[in-house]
């Protein structure tokens, strides 16, 4: 598959779109066996036409210093093999049922430990800085990954504007809370809503991004629309989806999959080979689209770039 790399390049043309919305011929015409792409559990590709016409185009500056070259997972196993339990535990739900969420109007409230408290509407957010395009892999606790070409900004462009005072050690993150849009949520697999957390530190590196579209276009809700976190060097829980509230605080917040089963699921949850999940390796992982499972990286292929954030820590004790 050709990746065109001129730093101009519009984010819509990453890829032809004709590929990437048929599942089935854009295997083809890689070269991949269908046995082993069809053996993955995803969404019949027949809805992925609506799914797409949702979105709108963006316009999106390629970054290539932050971007991998490795290939892209297609378009509609991106878009149709999810977790958002907001929607549903099976990876099929969020596809299936998030396209009741309502994500206009929708604003973002940002308070805490800082000087400029603010509650920016997503659509003046957006007007912060230039959209930015990176292709990043995304490595998920259940032993599969992605790359995804995201579009977005630093988080830390607005982190800056907002000033956090010398009492800010941690930002905390929230997702929606909807039950009349949101069928998981009225089950108790979590305590709701969806929280994560970052050291300031890691919030602020210039890795860590705001999303609010991928391949070209916006979020679909089940990507976490209208913004998400993407945090490339953690597992994918991390990324937070559908953000409304960002708090900067002084200790570290309680997050959602640490406070439900800290033995599996740590505060930090870098990529680390080394260290396992309870019930399963992850040492190595299957690539969405692939038949074959490849090693895992530490720090998920960053580690040049963010393992100073963590010099003289454990990593086993520190998860």
């Amino acid at each position: 598959m050709l990746i065109r790399r001129t730093s101009d390049l519009k984010s819509s043309e990453v890829t032809d779109e004709s590929l990437y919305l048929n599942r089935r011929a854009f295997i083809k015409s890689v070269g991949l066996p269908l046995v082993g792409a069809a053996a993955l559990p995803l969404v019949p590709g027949a809805g992925l036409v609506n799914r797409a016409a949702a979105q709108t185009p963006l316009q999106a500056k390629r970054q290539p210093q932050f971007s991998t070259d490795e290939k892209l997972t297609p378009f509609d196993d991106v878009t149709g093999y999810n977790n958002f339990y907001e929607f549903g535990l099976d990876k099929e739900d969020p596809a299936r049922y998030a396209g009741k969420l309502t994500t206009r109007p929708w604003t973002v409230k940002i308070d805490g430990h800082v000087a400029k408290p603010a509650e920016y509407a997503i659509d003046d957010l957006l007007k912060l800085s230039q959209l930015e395009e990176r292709v990043y892999r995304l490595r998920c606790v259940e032993a599969w990954s992605m790359v995804i070409p995201w579009i977005g900004y630093p988080l830390a462009e607005v982190i800056k504007r907002v000033e956090p005072t010398s009492k800010a050690k941690f930002v905390a993150f929230y997702t929606l809370y909807r039950p009349a849009e949101m069928p998981g949520v009225r089950t108790r697999v979590l305590d709701w809503p969806y929280r994560e957390g970052l050291r300031l530190d890691e919030a602020m590196h210039p890795l860590t991004i705001l999303s609010v579209g991928l391949y070209g276009k916006t979020l679909l809700n089940q990507n976490g629309a209208p913004i998400r976190l993407v945090v490339p060097w953690k597992y994918g829980f991390k990324s937070i989806k559908s953000v409304v509230r960002i708090s900067f605080v002084e200790q570290m917040p309680p997050t959602s999959w640490n406070a439900s089963m800290p033995e599996e699921y740590g505060f930090y949850a870098n990529v680390n080979p080394d260290v396992d999940h309870p019930r399963w390796s992850q040492s190595r992982e299957r690539r969405l689209g692939e038949f074959l499972r490849r090693k895992t990286l530490m720090f998920n292929g960053y580690a040049d770039q963010v393992a100073s954030l963590y010099t003289g820590m454990d990593l086993k004790k520190n998860f």
